[in-house]
């Protein structure tokens, strides 16, 4: 997936937002401003930092070794940063997506995710 693509599939999603609160090169998504992805748009290939069960993580670091790594610059243990445009299948990208996604939706507290919910 390229950046636009990530981008799109991200903000179709709701309460979905994007914004550079790092520096201009590190794209951020937040649900319900909680981060749930992070784009650097200057590295080659490009990489998206998602959130991930801590189990599953480590069988997909074993899979796809050198293109699912710990999250750089994030907690090791629930992050992953995700080659892109290497051997990893979109649908697998998606998912991942998906996962982070939902990973930040079930950890908001709960007038956070009624507030979700009525969206």
């Amino acid at each position: 997936m390229n950046i636009e693509e990530v981008r799109d599939y991200c903000l179709a999603k709701k309460g979905v937002t994007e914004s550079f609160p790092f520096d201009e090169v590190t794209l951020v998504f937040k649900v319900m401003n909680k981060m749930f992805a992070l784009a650097s748009l200057e590295r080659n290939p490009l990489t998206v930092n998602l959130k991930c069960d801590p189990e599953r993580s480590v069988s997909l670091r074993e899979q796809y070794d050198g293109e699912i790594i710990p999250g750089f610059h994030m907690n090791k243990l629930h992050w992953n940063t995700v080659t892109m445009e290497g051997n990893v299948p979109r649908d697998l990208i998606i998912e991942l997506i998906d996962h982070s996604y939902q990973l930040i939706i079930d950890s908001l507290p709960k007038k956070t995710q009624k507030e979700w919910e009525e969206l």
